[in-house]
This record gives C-alpha cells, sequence and structure tokens, in this order.
C-alpha cells in the first residue's frame, strides 16, 4: 500500500498516550487538546489507567490512554505533529522507557503496514503491551490486529497492575434542579 498524501482522504489512527512526571492526567488532555488544534479529529478517548512502568521499572506509575482520531496527514507528517506537540509539552530526551512528561505513540494508521529509520506501523509492541491494549479495547474491542479483536488480546495479555482511573475528560458536576 502506499502512504497517502497530505491533502489524501482521511485516515482513521490510534494513539497510544502516557505520561508519568508533574500532572499526568492533565499532560495527556493538553496533548489531546493541542493535537486536536492542529487538525485532528478525535472520534474516541479511553479512560484513564493508571499502569506499572514498562522496560524500566525504578520510575513512579504511568497514567496511560488511547484515542482513535481521524487525519489528512500522511504517516511521517503525523509523526513530525507528534513530536513536536511532545516537545512543546515538555518531553526531553532520557533514557530509552524512561520517565517523562508526555508519551505520544502512534498505533495504527488505517491498516498501513510501514517501516523505515523513523516509524513501524502498527506499532510492533502493541499487541503485548497492557498499557496500549487495556485502553484501546475499551473504545475499539471489535478492533482487529494480528488476526484478533483487541478484546480478545487485551483479555489474554497480563494486565495486573493496569487500575482504570477516571474517563479522559472529567465530567461537569450535575446541578440539582428544585420545584
Amino acid at each position: 500500500m502506499s502512504a497517502p498524501d497530505a491533502l489524501g482522504a482521511q485516515r482513521r489512527i490510534g494513539l497510544g498516550l502516557g505520561a508519568n512526571l508533574g500532572d499526568p492526567a492533565e499532560n495527556l488532555r493538553r496533548a489531546v487538546a493541542s493535537l486536536s488544534a492542529a487538525g485532528l479529529v478525535f472520534d474516541a478517548l479511553s479512560s484513564l489507567y493508571a499502569t506499572p512502568p514498562w522496560g524500566v521499572t525504578d520510575q513512579p506509575d504511568f497514567v496511560n490512554a488511547c484515542a482513535l482520531a481521524r487525519t489528512r496527514l500522511a504517516p511521517l507528517d503525523l509523526l513530525d505533529l507528534v513530536k513536536a506537540t511532545e516537545r512543546a509539552l515538555g518531553r526531553e530526551e532520557t533514557r530509552r522507557w524512561g520517565p517523562r512528561a508526555i508519551d505520544i505513540d502512534l498505533l495504527f494508521y488505517d491498516d498501513l503496514a510501514w517501516r523505515d529509520d523513523r516509524l513501524t506501523l502498527p506499532h510492533p509492541g502493541l499487541a503485548q503491551r497492557a498499557f496500549v491494549l487495556v485502553p484501546l479495547a475499551e473504545i475499539a474491542p471489535d478492533l482487529r490486529f494480528a488476526g484478533a479483536r483487541l478484546a480478545e488480546l487485551a483479555a489474554r495479555v497480563d494486565a495486573s497492575g493496569v487500575r482504570r482511573l477516571s474517563p479522559f475528560w472529567p465530567r461537569p458536576e450535575s446541578s440539582s434542579e428544585t420545584n
């Protein structure tokens, strides 16, 4: 499949978001707001989840979420936007899998298979990582990946330590009406 150009049809994408420095939940919300202002159209946002660190474990737990969105950007242009958003929100390059103010991963781009020195799609760790599968299965349980529904993949992965915290956006307080 060839890569779509920046003026092509809207493409459905999956994003994984995570943070464990500062106010992680607010950092995720700011990332979505920034990407939305840059033109991404968000169709679904998972709940926020507390998850143990993966890869490097001597750091605070993460807050993770996933999103389904649409874009007209080509994959590498989308990657550039994501990286610029991370930098604008305080992401500093440290050790791999180390603590961070924000991390945004491109999980998939329609059904595009892409691999170069900057980007691999779909994300190579998607089917093994509970911190991605659990929130992604919440918003897209019937989406198929690696021959299985996301709900099935999420049920197979070790999700111990993954805890739902809250909806992505705080719900407005309901006002009580008096008669």
